[in-house]
């Protein structure tokens, strides 16, 4: 298992490798973008936690969800969503930040998402 502070590493990466995607695709700039983090663990207890530790940090938590997974077993997971430009620095604070509170419960954070915004659409 990755230490928090490799995870960050390899979630930088990720993060430029998503923004630089999504902006050579043709997605607007600097348009807002909602931005899901996904978190998941098998003990709920720990993951609701993570739920109150995300919301105190500003982001808006999903409904928890229940998951079964190939092998059978029950896993639970949430989204954490924040509206904001698609900014490499904002993502990279904001991945840290949440990276941090996972390993603090020992919940897998397990990296984030948006959606490619249309010039035409704007």
């Amino acid at each position: 298992m990755m230490t928090a502070e490799q995870l960050k590493q390899e979630q930088q990466m990720e993060t430029r490798e998503i923004v630089q995607a999504l902006l050579e695709d043709g997605s607007v700039a600097d348009a807002t973008y909602r931005i899901e983090h996904h978190f998941a663990a098998e003990n709920f207890d720990a993951l609701e936690k993570v739920a109150v530790d995300v919301y105190k940090a500003g982001f808006e938590v999903e409904d928890p969800e229940e998951i079964e997974l190939d092998d059978g077993e029950i896993a639970f997971c949430f989204s954490a969503v924040i509206d904001h430009e698609l900014s490499v620095e904002r993502l990279d604070k904001d991945c840290d930040q949440l990276i941090d509170i996972a390993a603090k419960y020992k919940v897998l954070y397990d990296g984030w998402g948006t959606h490619f915004i249309d010039p035409e659409e704007q």
